[in-house]
């Protein structure tokens, strides 16, 4: 008895009725300041009402002749008369002022001279109740002429008959309505454990879309190619949604939590809807930016929700995408949005404690910024495995486009081998719009199927930007024409440089030209000479312009912007110079974004090493330019032949450049050095 008597005051102390369910942990009575909020409210809706719903209306007066002129056509109904004041009403509402009536002065005609311009009257509108003024002179007639019109004359004004009550819920009716509303709503909340913001509109609801094996497209490990790695590591999760007791009998507990990692484009959604078709198993899908809005909570109740829909179809995959937008490490988010994140990260944090495996519930998610996460985030018994989804690699590549041109017809010049390898650092993303391109310029161009030639021209406009139709004259395509052919050069002469795939003097994007070089093969490790020769290759058009023309233009601007950066780079952060040594001086860059990571505006550096590095750059910068110049000096004649079938053809393939120049492909690295800058061999 005491027990029982206990739980009820616990009970009303909490607020909550005997016999909630469990988990409710707000009250369903609002507290004391909610009334005030209420009285509140009621007040505003009630002048509210009263502004936007009037009482009766107000008599409008009119002239003593409109009057006289209704009674004759008995459109009276009834008049009230006190002093000099009549007041009644019209069978039929009545137009007044007439249409077309103006208080001005006739039109065309200005105000004479002592006159006064009358004031504009009020817009046309349908009257009822009227009002009038007795002239001063005595109107004998009009007692016998109203009655005569049926008109009825009463010794009470006339007003409208309204009820009390009716009366009474219209002025205070909206207001209780809305009054109830809220009480429905927070009662509502209270039950479902949540917030009243999370109540409100289903504002609190999880916005996760739900895709269905059986309704939507299936996804498959078919339709993923070249990212084998990360698939091999996600087919375990596969096998234990099919058959979870496989890893449970002997006591082993696969993970809670997938982190896939990977630049934009690499196929981590994909991936994902790969994992729930193989399995066939419910997929919530879901950003993690839709989780935060300005309501603070309300983050907080869509990840309860989320997680409580994957229960009930257990089991089944929850995939978050972006995770770094509500996942950043606490302490470190502007002071707006940190209370909302915070909260909604704190929520994720406990439910991902909350579930065990065996209930059959997965969470993968997504980011390109694993360096922001919150490491509660990435401890053991959350997010315990991470699988990095690369850029894929030729052979990847290959695989891909034979995913995306399966319902493409292929002519058969279309190498796919070849584009693979024309195509480096190209993500998933980015070879499916690639095929996508094709396919539209052969439409465009009337074909029945894609050749190489349209996958070529679309990787070309999807690299080097649309043509532009700009009209040159012949000395600046010249220019032009040696320009791009002073990097075409080099690429055929200096050790280890890329093969050059196309030169172009036809405008694209914000180049008047573009010379497009393409490595043999996928690169994960540069050497020095490597490096030195691309900046020796970037500095050829400048030096091609020098040596023909003697003077210098801005065309060489992104040329000189691309060197600087990687000599900079090079001494930096990877200790490529011998004055400053193996010193990182250069915060570390995003591998999936770019852009550095640290540091931010601070130099973890002196000045004087910062006039070092400068020195160090302006050295490489200076000794590359001294090369680009020896090399195109020595073979000027090959310059001005490819300069010549430039202005001819305007674009020249790789063999057109060779039968051009008459030069062979560069030689690799392996089997000649680069030659010291200034030429010939160095004494001892």
């Amino acid at each position: 008895m005491t027990g029982q008597t206990q739980r009820k005051s616990d009970s009303a102390a909490a607020g909550t009725k005997p016999g909630a369910p469990e988990g409710a942990s707000q009250s369903t009575i609002p507290p004391r300041r909610m009334w005030l909020w209420f009285v509140i409210l009621l007040l505003v809706n009630f002048w509210l009402g009263r502004l936007l719903m009037p009482g009766p209306e107000e008599p409008v007066t009119v002239p003593y002749t409109l009057f006289k002129e209704e009674v004759g056509k008995c459109n009276v109904t009834s008049i009230f008369s006190r002093a000099d004041t009549i007041t009644g009403r019209f069978k039929e509402p009545v137009t007044y002022p007439p249409a077309g009536e103006q208080g001005a002065a006739p039109k065309g005609r200005p105000p004479a001279t002592g006159e006064r311009a009358a004031k504009p009257q009020e817009a046309p509108k349908a009257v009822s109740s009227f009002a009038t003024a007795l002239p001063s002179f005595v109107d004998p007639g009009l007692e016998a002429f109203l009655i005569d019109h049926g008109v009825e004359i009463r010794a009470k004004p006339i007003q409208e008959k309204r009820s009390p009550l009716l009366m009474l819920l219209y002025n205070f009716g909206p207001a209780l309505l809305i009054i109830g509303l809220y009480i429905w709503l927070f009662r509502r909340a209270a039950r479902q454990g949540g917030s009243m913001a999370g109540g409100l509109m289903g504002i609190g609801k999880s916005q996760a879309r739900r895709y269905d094996q059986e309704k939507d497209v299936k996804v498959t490990f078919d339709d993923v190619a070249g990212i084998d790695e990360a698939e091999n590591e996600l087919v375990e999760i596969v096998d234990f949604l099919k058959d979870p007791g496989k890893y449970t009998r002997l006591g082993g507990s696969p993970p809670k939590g997938v982190l896939l990692v990977g630049a934009p484009g690499t196929g981590k959604t994909l991936l994902a809807k790969a994992v729930a078709g193989e399995a066939g198993v419910p997929f919530f899908s879901m950003s993690a930016a839709e989780f935060v809005e300005m309501i603070v909570g309300v983050g907080a109740a869509r990840v309860r929700d989320l997680f409580k829909q994957a229960r009930e179809h257990a089991p089944s995959i929850i995939f978050i995408d972006e995770l770094d937008a509500i996942g950043r490490a606490r302490g470190r988010m502007a002071i707006g949005g940190a209370s909302e994140q915070e909260q909604t990260l704190n929520q994720i944090l406990t439910e991902m404690d909350g579930f065990s495996s065996r209930e059959g519930i997965i969470v993968l998610s997504a980011t390109n910024q694993p360096d922001v996460l919150d490491k509660a985030l990435l401890r053991p018994g959350r997010f315990d495995r991470r699988v990095v989804v690369n850029l894929p690699d030729k052979t990847g590549r290959e695989a891909i486009l034979k995913v995306h041109t399966r319902r493409v017809p292929l002519a058969s010049d279309a190498s796919l081998e070849e584009l693979a390898a024309t195509t480096p650092g190209f993500s998933g993303a980015d070879l499916r719009n690639l095929v996508n391109e094709a396919a539209l310029l052969a439409a465009r161009r009337e074909r029945n199927e894609v050749h190489q030639k349209d996958f070529l021209d679309s990787l070309e406009k999807i690299v080097l930007g649309p043509e532009r139709p700009l009209l040159l004259s012949r000395a600046d395509k010249e220019r032009i024409a040696y320009h791009e052919g002073g990097h075409a050069i080099l690429g055929l002469l200096v050790p280890g440089a890329d093969p050059v795939n196309r030169v172009s003097i036809v405008p694209r994007g914000q180049a008047l030209g573009v010379t497009y070089q393409r490595p043999d093969s996928d690169r994960y490790n540069y050497p020095e000479a490597y490096l030195r020769a691309i900046i020796v290759g970037m500095l050829g058009g400048r030096a091609a312009e020098e040596i023909v023309y003697g003077t210098r233009t801005t065309g060489a601007e992104n040329d000189i912007e691309q060197a600087t950066g990687l000599a900079r780079r090079m001494v930096t952060r990877w200790g490529m110079n011998e004055r400053l040594g193996l010193v990182q001086l250069a915060p570390r860059e995003n591998p999936y974004l770019g852009g550095p990571i640290g540091y931010g505006d601070a130099k973890p550096f002196s000045e004087a090493t910062a006039e070092a590095i400068d020195a160090e750059v302006l050295k490489i910068i200076g000794e590359s330019h001294e090369e680009a110049t020896r090399l195109l000096s020595a073979h000027r004649r090959h310059l001005d032949a490819l300069a010549e079938a430039l202005m001819a053809a305007e674009t020249l393939d790789e063999q057109d450049i060779l039968n051009a120049t008459g030069l062979p492909p560069a030689p690799a690295l392996e089997t000649r050095k680069l030659p010291a800058p200034g030429g010939g061999t160095k004494c001892t």
